[in-house]
């Protein structure tokens, strides 16, 4: 029987067991994301189809969206004694259930049933995913989690794009179908690509540290708000394309603009964070966010498509600063702090745009982006708050570095 001490482990196995638990990670959470904005290709469908106004498209999507928020927390508790390969598979069989619930004939009540389903599953690989990254590669983890941030980009870019070129050939539930048959072969592969164990690393209590409970909580709603502007302004960009005169495959290469911006805006992000620090690069994204975002209101067509790859680098870019400064502000039990920001920016993430699609409904379209673009201006001044949190931890770092 192989022997399982520590010490026996070489640092050749370690690293190759680091690789494959960074890639079933961010496989999943390609999957996983590929799934949560592929659903806005689906939105005008569901609309006709069903009969619904901006705030019931809204609240359908909340169903997974806010169910997803909503059990972060609850599901990292309960799945502690699991495996980071049996938490990373139920998750997936989970989603892919729930989206082959909502393909199946079961009308408007499936279609609920189908993604309340699903979202639990995807409430599970946030966290999880996460803290088998963080617990990998330890104090080395800053890279190897912007890896699986940029991963879950990859997916938005390329799932929402693939939905919206089969829909003109294929009944949405055939669509939805296909899209379950992806999320089954990946727990198949999963069931040999991750690792069946790993350090957890959740020794220490509270979810944050150094920086202090006020700095990760103004970190936290900080990327509440980010979320919410830019969840509102993708419940209106497939109208807004349509409006402008595109097609159902222009929707689709609208967001496939917009989400491989994003991908890009992760690494240019980080760069900027770099040179900036996370708050003048938070405050020049959100700044810019907001100035694009009111800028596809008075473009035509064309130029909104050169406009949305620019608008996605500083939209999904900077939530790459805000989750690589988590450990920062965030240190002793970081699976749980990990489930306490996810559960702030997608519970976010499904309550705003209900909010956006009501102001819709009341007033118009324009005034619903313009929310969005609003809440993205909102967090210019709210980041300096962050300031002296972050120099208190750094001072705290660099404290223990001479005591050491």
């Amino acid at each position: 029987m192989p022997s399982t001490n520590p010490s026996s482990v070489t640092p050749d196995d370690r690293r190759a067991s680091q690789k494959r638990g960074l890639l079933a990670a961010c496989l999943t959470h390609a999957l996983h994301d590929g799934y949560t904005d592929g659903l806005y290709a689906f939105l005008p469908v569901w609309q006709a189809q069903f009969g619904l106004s901006y705030a019931a498209l809204a609240i359908v999507r909340a169903l997974y969206y806010g169910t997803m928020g909503g059990v972060q927390i609850p599901s990292d508790h309960a799945l502690r004694a699991l495996s980071p390969r049996a938490a990373l598979v139920l998750s997936t069989v989970l989603a892919a259930t729930g989206l082959l619930i909502t393909a199946l004939p079961f009308g408007f009540a499936g279609l609920c049933v189908g993604l309340v389903v699903a979202g639990i599953g995807s409430s599970i690989q946030h966290p999880r995913g996460s803290l088998l990254v963080a617990d990998s590669y330890g104090e080395s983890s800053r890279r190897p989690l912007g890896l699986y941030n940029f991963s879950g980009d990859l997916g938005k870019a390329v799932l929402p794009a693939l939905i919206a070129l089969l829909l003109p050939f294929l009944s949405w539930q055939s669509v939805l179908g296909l899209m379950a048959v992806l999320g089954v072969a990946l727990a198949a592969a999963l069931g040999t690509l991750a690792p069946a164990s790993c350090n957890t690393g959740t020794a220490a209590k509270g979810p944050a540290s150094g920086g202090g409970r006020g700095g990760f909580s103004i970190l936290a709603t900080i990327g509440a708000l980010d979320t919410a502007a830019r969840m509102g302004y993708l419940l209106f960009l497939p109208f807004l394309i349509q409006e402008q005169g595109g097609d159902t495959p222009m929707v689709g290469l609208s967001l496939a603009l917009l989400f491989m911006g994003g991908a890009f805006g992760k690494a240019a992000c980080a760069w900027l964070g770099e040179r900036l620090g996370v708050t003048g690069s938070v405050m020049a994204t959100e700044a810019a966010t907001a100035l694009l975002i009111t800028a596809t209101l008075v473009t035509p067509l064309v130029p909104t498509q050169v406009l949305l790859p620019l608008l996605g680098i500083v939209l999904n870019g900077t939530s790459s600063v805000l989750y690589g400064t988590v450990p920062e502000l965030a240190g002793g039990d970081r699976g749980r702090a990990f489930a306490i920001f996810y559960t702030s920016v997608i519970g976010s993430g499904g309550i705003a745009p209900i909010l956006y699609g009501a102001v819709a409904d009341h007033s118009t379209q324009t005034t619903g982006v313009l929310a969005s673009a609003a809440t993205a201006a909102l967090i210019v001044p709210l980041v300096l708050g962050l300031r002296p949190h972050l120099r208190s931890r750094r001072a705290l770092q660099n404290t223990r570095t001479k005591g050491s």
